[in-house]
């Protein structure tokens, strides 16, 4: 069966409560087949949104989108409900695939530019790697401070800029009021600025 043949969108119906949420993982770990269509039903709208986002493809979402259900249908049991919310879980399992299509995708297509145009000179390819690595130490600073802002904090700002969502998708994502989200991202945009200057002096953003 195609897992993905509904998914035209991000669907705006009302979230289910926490408890609601854990209670269908639950389900699907212990094999429950209506729990895991229900938990489908629910979430595959607004995780195939976000894979395109991400991945600017709709046949590559959807790809992902049936990889991220069979990896929730063989791993639920794996899901802690005191580490976070179910739909956080499914984002962080969704947003990881797509990294990882991403990467190899990217992968493929440097190796066929790499065949198709030959070598290039050996200063180019020393610069190549300082600015990856320079790329690479920004990244883990901006992850360290990410790992800083309160939960629901680095939440909205995750959704936000990493995987594309407005505001009123993420209240409507996280089944809060838009205003909390508002608050929520200007806060977090605050202290996130605050603790990259401190790290990365007048060069932070």
């Amino acid at each position: 069966m195609n897992l993905v043949s509904g998914a035209t969108g991000l669907s705006l119906a009302r979230p289910q409560s926490d408890a609601e949420e854990a209670a269908l993982i639950h389900g699907v770990a212990g094999g429950d087949e209506a729990a895991f269509s229900s938990l489908y039903d629910k979430y595959s709208s607004i995780l195939f949104g976000l894979l395109l986002r991400i991945l600017h493809s709709r046949g590559e979402a959807e790809d992902v989108l049936q990889e991220v259900f069979l990896q929730v249908w063989q791993q639920a049991h794996s899901f802690d409900a005191s580490r976070g919310r179910a739909f956080t879980w499914l984002v962080t399992l969704a947003r990881s695939r797509a990294i990882d299509r991403l990467r190899a995708l990217d992968s493929r297509e440097r190796a066929a530019r790499r065949s198709a145009e030959g070598p290039p000179p050996q200063g180019e390819r020393e610069e190549g790697a300082d600015d990856a690595a320079l790329r690479s130490e920004r990244a883990e600073v901006v992850r360290g401070a990410l790992a800083e802002l309160p939960e629901e904090q680095r939440q909205v700002l995750l959704l936000a800029y990493l995987d594309g969502m407005s505001q009123s998708e993420i209240a409507a994502a996280k089944g809060q009021p838009l205003g909390t989200v508002k608050t929520r991202t200007r806060a977090g945009l605050k202290r996130l600025s605050e603790l990259l200057r401190a790290r990365l002096g007048e060069y932070a953003v």
